[in-house]
């Protein structure tokens, strides 16, 4: 892995790190806002705790080394809730700036998931 692609990656994965943890704490707390926003897109408000014990768990997944299979599973659920934030608030009628956030961690989930080390990929054995 180059230097370059290494930078890319611990800056992408940093910034992923932090929003999901930050965003995971205020969705298991239910503060910042997130009780509105949620009932808004007509989701319960325990949909909040269980994403946002996720989010921490998946943080501590990809900062740790190993756990490479598992590594992949969270980065598919982080994709998954945040394309599903980007989808839900276009599909309720809420203008671009409601899906920003959402897209602002998206592209961070994808860098950081193309750019990670060999280590903390799945090796698949050719038969």
């Amino acid at each position: 892995m180059t230097k370059r692609n290494k930078m890319i990656y611990w800056i992408a994965t940093i910034f992923l790190s932090i929003g999901m943890l930050a965003g995971g704490i205020q969705q298991t707390l239910q503060i910042g806002g997130y009780n509105e926003i949620v009932t808004n897109l007509g989701y319960p408000l325990y949909f909040l705790s269980i994403i946002g014990i996720w989010k921490i768990l998946g943080v501590i997944i990809i900062l740790v080394p190993k756990f490479s299979l598992l590594k992949e599973w969270v980065y598919a659920g982080f994709f998954f809730v945040l394309s599903g934030a980007f989808i839900s608030h276009l599909a309720v009628g809420q203008s671009f700036a409601e899906v920003i956030p959402a897209i602002v961690l998206l592209v961070p989930t994808i860098v950081s998931w193309y750019f990670r080390p060999d280590s903390r990929k799945v090796k698949i054995e050719k038969i």
